[in-house]
């Protein structure tokens, strides 16, 4: 039996958090990897059935149409945030801590959104945060 190396990428950088507990799973090229190694340290007298072969082959079909499909989610996921963020602008919203403003445009990154608002406060766009038309004062 052949032992691989872990080829996961989990570098502790300065926002790491020794708190966070990830998940082991593979990837595209991880599991490409892997069968590679498989392919060259197999017995040339005993080699791998072929049944097995192409139940692999089809598992990496599998594992890379996973890989597409999820950043076609992801892609569709932005776009919906953008097309949201956009009907935010002209608004008034009122922050879970008070902070009440006109949002004048939307930040969207990893971290979620956060509306910013005409004096220049940002807001993060979180659960209780409530957004409505400005009130009007007629004279």
């Amino acid at each position: 039996m052949t032992t691989v190396p872990s080829t996961s990428n989990s570098a502790g950088g300065a926002g790491a958090s020794t708190a966070t507990q990830q998940t082991p799973t593979l990837d595209y090229n991880d599991f490409l990897q892997l069968m590679i190694a498989q392919l060259q340290n197999q017995d040339p007298l005993n080699p791998t059935d072929s049944s097995q072969f192409m139940s692999q082959i089809a598992e990496f079909s599998n594992v890379e149409q996973g890989i597409n499909t999820n950043s076609k989610l992801d892609q569709l996921l932005v776009n919906s945030n953008i097309s949201q963020a956009s009907t935010m602008i002209g608004l008034v919203i009122t922050g879970t801590d008070g902070t009440q403003g006109v949002v004048q445009s939307v930040r969207i990154d990893s971290s979620g959104s956060t509306a910013i608002l005409t004096d220049g406060t940002q807001v993060p766009i979180t659960a209780g945060v409530s957004i409505g038309y400005p009130i009007s004062s007629s004279s």
